[in-house]
């Protein structure tokens, strides 16, 4: 690694307040395609010389490795995103990654689903339904299977560099789930003014494989 790179790394610690997959969406009128980046670390700590809540992504091989879960304590460096449109996490290329102190056994009853989240192969296979924004908020952000994505979408195809950003919310938890709602539909914009109405047939699609209670 470069000097400047090492300059510009911030070090970090704090009490993990979720560990959520990390997805980007790829939207194109009607069609959309999955980006599977990793997880997002929700952390309440230090970053640099500030005392905050803090978002960090780290990839796939970080996680499978030290399996982290709400309520541990961890440490690290990473540096700032360097386009905010393409990510929900602040912080990125994580180093130096590791276990301060590990949270004892979650005992709680779901909702919501506490624990180490699964590999992301399995969020890929679970699919995903539209989650409202507030509740999300509300009653969410703890649990395993909440999603929070950001979302690059191409206007016009015969244009691809005409493009809009934005977040969008999803679960990937069990059909039963008390706290689910789904919001209002998601809306697409297209070319010459054109907007295509994402339905609930596809959620019911994309979760057609999964029981009520998986």
């Amino acid at each position: 690694m470069s000097k400047d790179r090492q300059e510009n790394k911030l070090c970090w610690q704090g009490n993990l307040i979720s560990v959520h997959p990390r997805i980007r969406l790829l939207r194109s009128f009607d069609q959309r395609s999955h980006s599977y980046l990793g997880y997002a670390l929700n952390i309440n700590g230090m970053i640099g010389d500030e005392e905050r809540v803090f978002l960090v992504g780290i990839g796939k091989g970080a996680q499978a490795k030290h399996k982290f879960q709400a309520g541990d304590i961890i440490s690290g460096q990473c540096q700032l995103v360097e386009d905010n449109r393409l990510e929900t996490v602040e912080f990125y290329k994580v180093s130096k990654l590791k276990m301060v102190r590990k949270a004892k056994p979650q005992e709680d009853t779901p909702p919501p689903w506490l624990g180490v989240p699964p590999d992301i192969e399995t969020y890929r296979v679970r699919g995903h339904r539209r989650l409202d924004v507030r509740t999300y908020e509300r009653k969410c952000q703890s649990c395993i299977w909440g999603c929070i994505m950001a979302v690059e979408m191409i206007i016009d195809q015969w244009n691809p560099s005409q493009k809009k950003y934005r977040q969008e919310t999803f679960c990937y938890g069990p059909k039963s789930c008390a706290f689910y709602k789904p919001g209002p539909t998601r809306k697409v914009p297209g070319r010459k003014g054109m907007t295509w109405e994402e339905e609930d047939w596809v959620d019911e699609d994309a979760t057609s494989r999964r029981g009520v209670d998986d």
